[in-house]
């Protein structure tokens, strides 16, 4: 019998958004490579900040986040006022669905971006339209392609996710060239401070346009993916109708001291960042040697190119019999893949030696 309480159109469509792994049956000790986390564990600073943010619990948080948006504004030398903070950055990408799109308008996404696009694209009653990509790497003239009037939101990832591969400034600037007069860019930095050559997320395209807004996230160079704590640089006006549609106490004092403490700590972030950048070569490297090539990778993981779907299903299993847990991206169109999360240097070794001898190449 059908309830006669019905959701809206296309919610029914939504495949829930699984994350990664975090046990093995039968495996006591297991190393988590599924979700791209800091291995390293939250700065000791932003500990300290919960601690003192705990003591008053009692009291409702802030509702504009000014002291965040501030250092924010600090630290990256942007205008705090551009400036709208989210429990983490899926839910201003679900915001910006909410508050731009709808029944009758599209919301592009790339075969092998994020999974939350499509998401929220559905949950707001809009249409998603999945744009492929040539060898991994978002497509700028697909996407110019797929654009018609129905389009409002275009997300790209960049770096990518799962692929870890990147477009160029020039790319990016032609893509914004290309939109649709009543369509935003949004450009999810997630795994921006993991690239190279200095790349600041979008934010100078940001201050150039009103047509391009950025994303990024304390859950994975700052160690916080567990308090949820996300932010967005945009055009005033976008800001405006993002804090009409977000709710005022979105985020907590947990979040909000945890994460200005974070935010600060440029030595934890230099530190981890650039052994990760090590640590991604060095992984790389050794999966090459064993035949198993991968993209260079300007975000915290590489993706393994395995011989097809059965030898990436196998060899999952294999590490996740020892332990080691990797992420499956079938549901990203890359069945031959595993995305491998950088780890400190012995899970990573552990992983290289693990193939190793999946492959009969080990001792």
């Amino acid at each position: 019998m059908t309830h006669a309480i019905a959701p809206r159109s296309g919610i029914l469509d939504i495949a829930p958004y699984i994350g990664g792994a975090s046990h093995a049956d039968g495996v006591a000790e297991i190393v988590k490579l599924s979700s791209n986390e800091n291995p390293w564990g939250p700065p000791a600073s932003a500990v300290a900040a919960l601690e003192r943010a705990a003591r008053t619990l009692n009291r409702y948080p802030s509702t504009d986040h000014l002291a965040l948006r501030t250092a924010l504004g600090e630290v990256h030398d942007l205008d705090p006022g551009r400036i709208v903070c989210g429990a983490g950055s899926d839910e201003i990408i679900a915001l910006l669905c909410q508050a731009y799109s709808g029944p009758g308008t599209e919301v592009l996404h790339t075969r092998h971006g994020f999974s939350m696009y499509k998401i929220s694209a559905l949950a707001a009653g809009a249409t998603p339209v999945d744009v492929p990509e040539t060898d991994r790497r978002v497509d700028v003239d697909a996407l110019l392609g797929a654009m018609g009037k129905a389009t409002r939101l275009v997300f790209v990832t960049n770096p990518g996710n799962p692929t870890g591969t990147m477009l160029t400034p020039d790319e990016l600037v032609r893509l914004a060239d290309g939109l649709p007069a009543d369509a935003l860019l949004v450009l999810d930095g997630a795994y921006a401070e993991y690239a190279d050559d200095g790349y600041d997320g979008g934010a100078a395209l940001v201050t150039e346009r009103e047509n391009v807004v950025m994303t990024r996230t304390f859950s994975k160079a700052y160690g916080l993916g567990g308090l949820r704590v996300g932010w967005a640089y945009a055009a005033p006006d976008v800001i405006d109708v993002l804090n009409r549609v977000r709710g005022p106490f979105n985020l907590g004092d947990l979040q909000l001291a945890a994460a200005e403490a974070a935010l600060h700590d440029r030595d934890f972030v230099t530190r981890t960042v650039s052994e990760t950048k090590r640590l991604r070569g060095w992984l790389a490297e050794a999966l090459a040697a064993l035949g198993i090539p991968s993209d260079p990778s300007s975000a915290n993981y590489v993706l393994a190119r395995l011989a097809d779907q059965a030898e990436a299903e196998a060899c999952e299993a294999h590490l996740r019999a020892e332990g080691l847990l990797v992420r499956k991206v079938a549901g990203y169109g890359l069945p031959e893949c595993l995305r491998i999360t950088i780890g400190d240097e012995a899970a990573c070794r552990r992983v290289a030696d693990n193939i190793a001898r999946f492959r009969g190449q080990g001792v």
